[in-house]
């Protein structure tokens, strides 16, 4: 990470948790190429580092990310395909990642809050996809992972329309986990994850896994999978349940 890179992305640890901060608030935390690079940079240690266990993303105040940095990639040619591979590696992490959204979430923005596990959001939130209102065609997830989190009919009225979002919307659709006072959301979002990383990371990580594979098929599916990985577990010695926990 070069020194202008790491101006632009805090890194700050807690223990087994890790927070990135976005932090080009005068550019409403715009993805530009130097921050792209950061936040993959970050996400490869993080991956592979096994003393950390928990991921959180947020935004400098006043916005959590207003997308893609428009000096850097409104050219036809522009290497906007590198944004789109770093917003996909958010959801292969083998690790929870959890997006703190303090303020605006948009486009490019919004499609890295969905690539996390959950987003708890700041009563500050908005969110908006704007890709038809500037006329492009979305490439880091927005037109698969918005209906599959929201259902078709709202992501069709937020991506047609462009309308952004308030965080109480957004909690009802079911884009958001919890809603909470802004000055609340660091200390919450702290909380669920110190919670996450006091748990077995085998069994985090499987949990995560089955999830995810099991929530993108059918129920049978679904339930398959989760036998599979039941099988797997037993098959590498059991699991020691522990009351109280």
């Amino acid at each position: 990470m070069t020194v202008k890179q790491a101006d632009w992305l805090g890194l700050q640890r807690e223990g087994a948790v890790l927070t990135l901060t976005l932090n080009r608030p005068d550019a409403r935390n715009a993805l530009n190429l130097a921050l792209t690079g950061a936040l993959v940079d970050a996400l490869r240690d993080f991956e592979a580092d096994e003393s950390l266990r928990v991921l959180i993303v947020t935004g400098a105040d006043p916005a959590f990310c207003a997308g893609l940095d428009l000096n850097d990639f409104s050219a036809p040619d522009a290497p906007r395909a590198c944004v789109a591979e770093m917003i996909d590696m958010w959801p292969r992490l083998s690790k929870p990642a959890i997006a703190a959204v303090n303020g605006a979430a948009v486009t490019g923005g919004l499609e890295l809050a969905m690539g996390c596990d959950f987003i708890i959001a700041s009563e500050r939130a908005r969110f908006a996809d704007t890709h038809t209102k500037i006329g492009a065609l979305a490439g880091g997830g927005m037109t698969a992972r918005l209906p599959y989190i929201v259902g078709p009919r709202w992501a069709k009225q937020i991506s047609l329309t462009s309308d952004p979002l308030d965080a109480a919307t957004a909690l009802r659709i079911g884009l958001v986990n919890e809603v909470v006072a802004h000055d609340q959301l660091m200390e919450r979002v702290g909380a669920l994850a110190r919670t996450i990383a006091s748990r077995r990371p085998d069994l985090v990580a499987t949990v995560k896994r089955v999830i995810d594979q099991g929530a993108l098929a059918s129920l049978h599916e679904a339930l398959r999978i989760e036998k599979a990985a039941l099988a797997e577990r037993k098959q590498n010695g059991g699991m020691a349940w522990q009351a109280g926990q």
